[in-house]
């Protein structure tokens, strides 16, 4: 397994990833994929994905917020996504992307630190 940013041959993958976190419009997805990967998309400001035997397994989008739950400064490191596909849980694929996260989080001049979790969920009916 290989943790590195995202790259334009990523898109197809990345966004397949997206759509099984945020189940919806895959064009949205994939239209945000391709804007964030032209740098016309203001977050998330950075994307590092998993790639095991060529494919994507995984991908965790940061940003930098001026507030988030919890903190006292106005510059936080910010996971906005984060998901590693079923075949690939309890590998270590989740943690080597917060890893990544973190160490983006300081080379940015943010600290990181879990301060609380938000979960949300939906039931087709």
């Amino acid at each position: 397994m290989r943790i590195r940013s995202t790259s334009k041959v990523d898109a197809p993958s990345w966004s397949r990833l997206r759509c099984a976190l945020w189940p919806g419009d895959e064009a949205e997805h994939a239209l945000n994929v391709r804007r964030f990967l032209d740098g016309k998309l203001e977050e998330p400001t950075a994307v590092w994905v998993a790639e095991e035997a060529g494919d994507l397994i995984g991908f965790i989008e940061l940003s930098i917020r001026a507030y988030a739950e919890g903190c006292n400064s106005d510059h936080v490191g910010y996971v906005e996504g984060w998901y590693v596909s079923p075949a690939a849980r309890g590998r270590g694929v989740g943690r080597a992307l917060i890893v990544a996260a973190e160490d983006w989080a300081r080379s940015e001049g943010c600290g990181f630190q879990e301060t609380g979790q938000i979960r949300c969920y939906r039931k087709a009916l």
